[in-house]
Protein backbone atom coordinates (compact mmCIF):
# COMPACT_ATOMS: atom_id res chain seq x y z
CA UNK A 1 0.00 0.00 0.00
CA UNK A 2 1.37 3.03 -0.99
CA UNK A 3 1.96 6.07 1.90
CA UNK A 4 -0.05 8.50 -0.12
CA UNK A 5 -3.36 5.77 0.10
CA UNK A 6 -2.53 4.71 4.01
CA UNK A 7 -2.51 8.54 4.34
CA UNK A 8 -5.85 9.21 2.87
CA UNK A 9 -7.59 6.80 4.62
CA UNK A 10 -6.61 7.60 7.83
CA UNK A 11 -7.49 11.51 6.93
CA UNK A 12 -10.88 10.00 5.68
CA UNK A 13 -11.49 7.89 9.21
CA UNK A 14 -10.20 11.12 10.96
CA UNK A 15 -13.11 12.91 9.05
CA UNK A 16 -15.45 10.39 9.63
CA UNK A 17 -14.85 10.30 13.40
CA UNK A 18 -15.53 14.20 12.99
CA UNK A 19 -18.42 14.04 11.32
CA UNK A 20 -19.52 11.15 13.53
CA UNK A 21 -19.14 13.17 16.84
CA UNK A 22 -20.44 16.77 15.35
CA UNK A 23 -23.66 14.46 14.42
CA UNK A 24 -23.63 12.54 17.73
CA UNK A 25 -24.58 16.08 19.21
CA UNK A 26 -26.53 17.82 16.90
CA UNK A 27 -29.07 14.99 17.23
CA UNK A 28 -29.57 15.46 20.84
CA UNK A 29 -30.22 18.83 20.83
CA UNK A 30 -33.67 19.80 22.68
CA UNK A 31 -36.43 22.41 21.04
CA UNK A 32 -35.33 24.83 24.07
CA UNK A 33 -31.82 24.68 23.53
CA UNK A 34 -31.33 26.19 19.96
CA UNK A 35 -30.93 29.74 21.53
CA UNK A 36 -28.14 28.62 23.79
CA UNK A 37 -24.87 30.37 23.50
CA UNK A 38 -21.96 28.79 22.75
CA UNK A 39 -17.66 29.49 23.30
CA UNK A 40 -17.89 30.82 20.01
CA UNK A 41 -18.59 34.44 20.59
CA UNK A 42 -21.65 35.72 19.49
CA UNK A 43 -22.71 32.36 18.34
CA UNK A 44 -25.93 30.72 19.52
CA UNK A 45 -26.03 26.72 19.48
CA UNK A 46 -28.43 27.59 16.17
CA UNK A 47 -25.77 29.64 14.34
CA UNK A 48 -22.93 27.04 15.35
CA UNK A 49 -25.16 24.57 13.61
CA UNK A 50 -25.70 26.74 10.57
CA UNK A 51 -22.28 27.36 10.22
CA UNK A 52 -21.06 24.01 10.05
CA UNK A 53 -24.19 23.08 7.97
CA UNK A 54 -22.83 25.52 5.24
CA UNK A 55 -19.35 24.17 5.14
CA UNK A 56 -20.78 20.64 4.77
CA UNK A 57 -23.10 21.92 1.58
CA UNK A 58 -19.69 23.64 0.40
CA UNK A 59 -18.10 20.70 0.08
CA UNK A 60 -19.45 18.47 -2.99
CA UNK A 61 -19.39 21.46 -4.79
CA UNK A 62 -15.66 22.63 -4.09
CA UNK A 63 -14.80 18.99 -4.52
CA UNK A 64 -16.76 18.97 -7.93
CA UNK A 65 -14.46 21.44 -9.42
CA UNK A 66 -16.64 24.91 -8.92
CA UNK A 67 -15.36 28.02 -7.59
CA UNK A 68 -16.55 30.44 -4.55
CA UNK A 69 -17.59 32.65 -7.56
CA UNK A 70 -19.23 29.46 -9.28
CA UNK A 71 -21.69 28.82 -6.10
CA UNK A 72 -22.48 32.55 -5.34
CA UNK A 73 -24.33 33.32 -1.98
CA UNK A 74 -26.67 30.18 -2.55
CA UNK A 75 -25.33 29.16 1.23
CA UNK A 76 -25.47 32.47 2.58
CA UNK A 77 -27.77 33.14 5.71
CA UNK A 78 -29.97 30.51 7.08
CA UNK A 79 -29.36 27.31 5.81
CA UNK A 80 -31.22 25.45 8.47
CA UNK A 81 -34.87 26.03 7.91
CA UNK A 82 -37.73 24.49 9.90
CA UNK A 83 -35.87 21.31 11.08
CA UNK A 84 -32.04 21.91 11.71
CA UNK A 85 -31.35 18.38 12.64
CA UNK A 86 -32.70 17.18 8.98
CA UNK A 87 -30.34 20.00 7.33
CA UNK A 88 -28.01 18.62 9.51
CA UNK A 89 -27.96 14.93 8.64
CA UNK A 90 -28.46 15.71 4.96
CA UNK A 91 -25.40 18.26 4.41
CA UNK A 92 -23.27 15.78 5.99
CA UNK A 93 -24.05 13.12 4.50
CA UNK A 94 -23.32 14.88 0.80
CA UNK A 95 -20.36 16.22 2.39
CA UNK A 96 -18.89 12.54 3.53
CA UNK A 97 -20.24 10.75 0.30
CA UNK A 98 -18.17 13.54 -1.71
CA UNK A 99 -14.65 13.22 0.44
CA UNK A 100 -15.29 9.46 0.21
CA UNK A 101 -15.67 9.58 -4.05
CA UNK A 102 -13.17 7.83 -5.90
CA UNK A 103 -9.98 9.90 -6.11
CA UNK A 104 -11.30 13.46 -4.35
CA UNK A 105 -8.45 13.82 -2.12
CA UNK A 106 -6.19 13.74 -4.93
CA UNK A 107 -7.63 16.91 -6.50
CA UNK A 108 -7.44 20.45 -6.23
CA UNK A 109 -10.45 22.73 -4.83
CA UNK A 110 -10.97 26.16 -5.10
CA UNK A 111 -11.01 27.96 -1.72
CA UNK A 112 -11.78 31.48 -0.78
CA UNK A 113 -8.08 32.38 -0.23
CA UNK A 114 -7.01 30.27 -3.29
CA UNK A 115 -6.34 26.76 -4.56
CA UNK A 116 -5.28 24.33 -2.43
CA UNK A 117 -5.57 20.12 -2.77
CA UNK A 118 -8.39 18.14 -1.22
CA UNK A 119 -6.31 16.74 1.71
CA UNK A 120 -5.90 20.33 2.92
CA UNK A 121 -9.36 20.88 2.69
CA UNK A 122 -10.30 17.96 4.38
CA UNK A 123 -7.79 18.38 6.91
CA UNK A 124 -9.46 21.90 7.46
CA UNK A 125 -12.94 20.33 7.40
CA UNK A 126 -11.71 17.83 10.30
CA UNK A 127 -10.02 20.30 12.39
CA UNK A 128 -13.31 22.40 12.38
CA UNK A 129 -15.66 19.74 12.87
CA UNK A 130 -13.78 18.30 16.05
CA UNK A 131 -13.19 22.04 17.17
CA UNK A 132 -17.22 23.18 16.86
CA UNK A 133 -18.13 19.68 18.22
CA UNK A 134 -16.75 20.71 21.26
CA UNK A 135 -18.24 24.22 21.42
CA UNK A 136 -21.81 22.44 20.39
CA UNK A 137 -21.24 20.20 23.99
CA UNK A 138 -20.33 23.41 25.58
CA UNK A 139 -23.36 24.80 24.39
CA UNK A 140 -25.78 22.33 25.15
CA UNK A 141 -24.28 20.81 28.36
CA UNK A 142 -22.71 17.24 26.79
CA UNK A 143 -20.04 15.27 26.46
CA UNK A 144 -18.02 16.19 23.03
CA UNK A 145 -16.82 12.37 23.44
CA UNK A 146 -14.05 13.06 20.40
CA UNK A 147 -11.80 10.11 21.21
CA UNK A 148 -8.53 10.49 21.70
CA UNK A 149 -7.46 9.23 18.26
CA UNK A 150 -9.65 12.37 16.02
CA UNK A 151 -7.47 14.64 18.83
CA UNK A 152 -4.06 14.05 18.52
CA UNK A 153 -5.02 13.56 14.45
CA UNK A 154 -6.29 16.94 14.75
CA UNK A 155 -3.66 18.05 17.31
CA UNK A 156 -1.04 17.38 14.56
CA UNK A 157 -2.18 19.17 11.92
CA UNK A 158 -3.50 22.00 13.81
CA UNK A 159 0.48 22.44 15.30
CA UNK A 160 1.50 21.69 11.44
CA UNK A 161 -0.89 25.61 10.70
CA UNK A 162 -1.00 27.10 13.53
CA UNK A 163 0.21 30.59 11.79
CA UNK A 164 -2.49 29.81 9.16
CA UNK A 165 -5.20 29.52 11.80
CA UNK A 166 -3.79 32.90 13.83
CA UNK A 167 -3.86 34.76 10.46
CA UNK A 168 -7.39 33.59 8.87
CA UNK A 169 -8.94 34.86 12.35
CA UNK A 170 -11.62 32.11 11.86
CA UNK A 171 -10.84 30.80 15.27
CA UNK A 172 -9.69 33.44 18.32
CA UNK A 173 -6.16 31.87 20.41
CA UNK A 174 -3.71 30.43 20.73
CA UNK A 175 -4.03 30.48 24.57
CA UNK A 176 -0.52 29.41 26.38
CA UNK A 177 -0.75 25.94 27.81
CA UNK A 178 1.63 23.74 30.14
CA UNK A 179 4.17 21.54 28.00
CA UNK A 180 2.47 18.40 29.71
CA UNK A 181 -1.15 19.48 29.23
CA UNK A 182 -3.55 17.06 27.43
CA UNK A 183 -3.73 16.90 23.74
CA UNK A 184 -7.66 18.03 23.60
CA UNK A 185 -6.62 20.98 26.04
CA UNK A 186 -3.87 21.49 23.48
CA UNK A 187 -5.88 21.61 20.61
CA UNK A 188 -8.37 23.46 22.51
CA UNK A 189 -6.17 26.24 23.16
CA UNK A 190 -4.61 26.55 19.21
CA UNK A 191 -8.08 27.71 18.61
CA UNK A 192 -8.45 30.36 21.58
CA UNK A 193 -10.71 27.74 23.80
CA UNK A 194 -10.07 27.21 27.63
CA UNK A 195 -10.95 23.40 28.41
Amino acid sequence: MSTAVSSHEHLLAAHGDAIGAFDHLVRRVQDDQWDLPTPDDEWSVHDLVNHLVSEQLWAPELLAGRTVADVGTVFDGDVLGDDPIDAWIDASTQSREAFLAPGALDRVVHLSYGDAPATEYAHQMTFDLTVHAWDLAQGVGLDADLGPGLVSFVLGYAQRRKGMFAASRLFAGPLPVPDDAPDLTRLLALAGRQA
